[in-house]
């Protein structure tokens, strides 16, 4: 059966590169009708941030990318965090000491920056100079019996190379001279992500590792682990970076990167997603608009390019806006709730908004510019543009014919206001755009904006009536 993983670390929101990450494993194990797997690997303790992990799933459900099994999930293979699997490490950990394939190093912290300083200082390469390899097997345990502080080392071979064979990246090699003895197990009993990584997945039965290409360079260590426990490694497949415009690897530096900033930003899942999955997948067609099921039906990762790929805000906002015109109103309202500036009581009230807006959208976060003729505005009746329109003869005139029009009636259809609009401009002696601008800025202390006898219907008559009266004073007679 084909299972796959998404497995994070818990040290912040989640990056929209891991929800790609997620998605490409999520569609893998759909279209195979196999198992996709949520791990969440915490053995580096002081970088866990509190909520990390709940924010993870929330985002990853909001995402419409939910796991078969994981935490808050289940499953017949957990726990699925790593700091409940500590005993699995060690026992894994002795297991390559008994075979030869690992040994016990002493080397103080100390020693370890010295070493350091002085490859540097030469311009050596860095690493590991194996001064624990060759100490004896007796001396070591001695050692260890004492309590001498100590980490885990793999025996890396000397010589030779390592052969990784990518679905992506094809077959890549990595000279064995060039691979240092890495810490398998730390000092204080957890393990490096190492060997954390190859147990978990042989224990999940993970089928196919589809991960960031920044972890290449960790495989043939990996490799290597699962050769000296006697285990089939999975099949790999490192995806391509995400890029900022200037072809640099996607940072915070440089913009927005954590999937919670999106959403607070008002943009749509369905957008994201189809956004993300294509960066690095080609679907081979002109085809950009996908749904999450079509994603399942097409994806491949045969169709996975190599070089990275940019991260287009401005695509993203042209396919949100897209998602958010086909979206239905009253999707769109149960969704923009949150970014309403004040809570609207009536249905009927959210239906005429969300309906007049909607065309107006790019994403929910333009939902507060979009509707500020809700609030009780105070224009700035001095700015420059208009003076002009508010000091036009017969201004006042026309308010005032239009509040003895506008009666006492709450409801104001739309024709109701357009035609009263163009009585009062008769009576007043204005007629055209003017006119029109005029009682905009009134209603709304904008020049642009949504139909205005949309704005009137939806405000009601007294509210009008309320704004023209604060206007008098502003206008000419």
């Amino acid at each position: 059966m084909i299972r796959t993983r998404f497995a994070p670390s818990p040290t912040g929101f989640l990056h929209v590169g891991g929800l790609r990450t997620a998605l490409y494993n999520f569609l893998f194990a759909r279209q195979n009708n196999g198992r996709f797997v949520l791990r969440i690997e915490d053995t580096d303790q002081r970088r866990k941030v509190r909520g990390a992990v709940e924010n993870l799933i929330d985002s990853m459900r909001w995402a419409g990318i939910e796991p078969d099994e994981g935490p808050q999930y289940g499953g017949a293979y957990g726990p699925y965090i790593q700091s409940r699997r500590l005993e699995l490490y060690r026992a894994h950990a002795e297991t390559l000491l008994r075979n030869g394939n690992a040994y016990r190093c002493f080397c103080s912290a100390e020693r370890l920056n010295q070493l350091r300083r002085e490859q540097a200082a030469v311009k050596g390469q860095l690493g590991y100079d194996r001064h624990c390899r060759n100490l004896p097997v007796a001396e070591a345990e001695r050692r260890r019996a004492a309590g001498e502080a100590h980490v885990i080392r793999l025996r890396v071979p000397l010589g030779g190379e390592v052969v990784v064979e990518d679905l992506i990246r094809g077959r890549v090699n990595f000279p064995c001279q060039l691979l240092d003895d890495q810490v398998i197990l730390k000092a204080d009993g957890f393990p490096t992500y190492h060997l954390a990584n190859v147990v978990d997945d042989h224990l999940m039965q993970i089928s196919h590792v589809i991960r960031g290409e920044e972890w290449l360079p960790s495989t043939p260590k990996h490799q290597l682990l699962y050769q000296a426990l006697g285990w089939m490694p999975p099949v790999f497949a490192h995806l391509p970076l995400l890029l900022n415009t200037d072809r640099s690897k996607l940072s915070k530096r440089q913009g927005d990167v954590s999937v919670e900033e999106y959403r607070r930003k008002g943009f749509l899942p369905e957008a994201l997603v189809n956004f993300l999955s294509l960066l690095g997948w080609n679907p081979g067609t002109d085809q950009e608009l996908f749904t999450l099921s079509q994603l399942i039906g097409a994806f491949s990762l045969e169709r996975i390019g190599k070089s990275g790929s940019v991260f287009d805000i401005a695509k993203l906002r042209w396919m949100n806006e897209i998602y958010l015109r086909q979206l239905p109103v009253e999707t769109l309202i149960e969704r923009g709730q949150a970014f309403l500036p004040a809570p609207i009581a009536s249905y009927d009230q959210q239906m005429a908004i969300f309906t007049l807006i909607r065309e107006r959208l790019v994403t929910l976060a333009d939902i507060p510019d979009q509707t500020r003729f809700l609030a009780s505005i105070a224009p700035d009746w001095k700015r420059e543009e208009f003076r002009e329109l508010l000091q036009a003869p017969g201004a006042a005139r026309f308010l005032r014919a239009m509040m003895a029009l506008a009666g006492q009636e709450e409801t104001w259809t739309g024709a109701d206001f357009v035609e009263q609009v163009k009585q009062a401009g008769k009576t007043a002696g204005l007629k055209g755009k003017g006119l029109w601008l005029l009682i905009r800025i009134v209603l709304t202390g904008e020049l642009h904006g949504p139909e205005i006898h949309t704005i009137a219907a939806i405000l009601g008559r007294p509210e009008c009536v309320r704004r023209m009266k604060e206007a008098l004073p502003f206008v000419a007679d």
